[in-house]
């Protein structure tokens, strides 16, 4: 109980007196708002224009998710794709390579001028950024089976698919959480950093726009609390990540399982 007390303690301490130290910077050094607001600001710029911010976070969230979702089920199908065969492997996955190093910022002008809409160009830069890390994560994960399982499942005259699902898929149950969590995060940075890129703005426009628009007009109060806004956002998304990681491998795998010692 004391332990389960002090990790949720300890966090919550240290937030407070990070926000703490910010207010007492604002106070003794008699910092201006328009140069670094003081949390309070921030909170109550928060209440005030949440009617503008809000519909922004509506449509940062929903890209975040949908390319979160797309990735998933690309980079899973695809994965599986790959290791039945490794020529398909060597055909296929340098494409996924090249598409992970090119910066995103260089592909974005190319988007744009292919496809028309905004929303669809931000959704598919954020899907391209989160879909590499989920693929390499399966296709390590399926190629990760023990070798005397293998033999077992092949001496019992199991068939390629039997061995994928019964084997091969909760094996790499792991490969998926850790894939899960990280692509959940980039694929929020990539929908703010592909708005950047992408320069949409108006009524469909996301958090990173609001970001841009407050800094132009020196609007910091503004800007803080869109930070804010993004940063809860992404702990949430990883709080999500891993509490769907936690129920799929808690009752049986190493990294999830309590120590008796």
């Amino acid at each position: 109980m004391t332990e389960r007390i002090l990790r949720v303690v300890i966090p919550v301490a240290m937030v407070a007196l990070a926000i703490g130290l910010w207010q007492l910077h604002i106070t003794v050094n008699n910092v201006p708002h328009y140069i670094m607001p003081a949390p309070l600001t921030v909170v109550t710029t928060l209440f005030t224009d949440w009617p503008t911010l809000y519909p922004s976070l509506l449509v940062t969230l929903r890209v975040t998710l949908l390319a979160l979702a797309l990735a998933l089920i690309g980079g899973v199908g695809l994965a599986i794709i790959l290791v039945q065969s490794k020529w398909i492997e060597l055909a296929i996955f340098p494409f996924a390579v090249i598409l992970q190093v090119t910066p995103m910022i260089a592909i974005a002008p190319l988007l744009i001028i292919y496809i028309k809409d905004p929303q669809t160009v931000l959704l598919t830069c954020a899907f391209i950024v989160a879909f590499f890390p989920i693929l390499s994560n399966m296709v390590a994960g399926l190629k990760s089976v023990d070798h005397n399982l293998l033999n077992l499942f092949e001496l019992n005259g199991a068939s390629r698919w039997q061995t994928l699902i019964y084997l091969k898929l909760p094996s790499s149950l792991p490969y998926f959480a850790a894939a899960l969590r990280i692509g959940g995060g980039l694929s929020l940075i990539a929908a703010v950093v592909a708005e950047f890129a992408v320069g949409s703005a108006g009524r469909g426009s996301g958090l990173a726009f609001r970001l841009l628009e407050s800094g132009y007009r020196l609007n910091y109060p503004r800007l803080y609390a869109a930070l804010v806004l993004l940063m809860i956002t992404g702990v949430a998304i990883f709080a999500l990540t891993s509490l769907i990681s936690w129920l799929l491998l808690h009752r049986w795998h190493e990294s999830a399982l309590k120590r008796e010692n």
